[in-house]
C-alpha cells in the first residue's frame, strides 16, 4: 500500500519563492504572451509588490484603449 506524502511549507519560504526574480521573470513570460495574443498596442509592465511579484497587460494606445473596451481583447486573451 502506498504511504502518504505529506508537505509542509514554511511561510517564510513561500514568501520569498513569491517575491523572487524567478518568479517575476514567469510573470512577464506570461504576460508577454497574452499581450502578444492581444495584437499592437498592447504593453507589459511587470514589478515586484510588498507580497509578490507581478505582471500587467494593459492597452498602450487609443486605438488598443478602444478594442479592449469595445472586445474585452485582454479578457478574451487569457481563455
Amino acid at each position: 500500500m502506498a504511504k502518504i506524502l505529506r508537505i509542509k511549507l514554511k511561510s517564510a519560504g513561500v514568501r520569498r519563492l513569491l517575491k523572487s526574480k524567478e518568479m517575476q521573470a514567469i510573470c512577464t513570460e506570461h504576460a508577454e504572451e497574452i499581450a502578444a495574443r492581444c495584437g499592437e498596442g498592447y504593453a507589459v509592465d511587470s514589478m515586484q509588490k510588498e507580497t509578490r511579484a507581478i505582471a500587467t497587460v494593459y492597452p498602450q494606445t487609443a486605438e488598443a484603449r478602444r478594442d479592449n473596451y469595445r472586445n474585452n481583447t485582454i479578457e478574451k486573451a487569457l481563455r
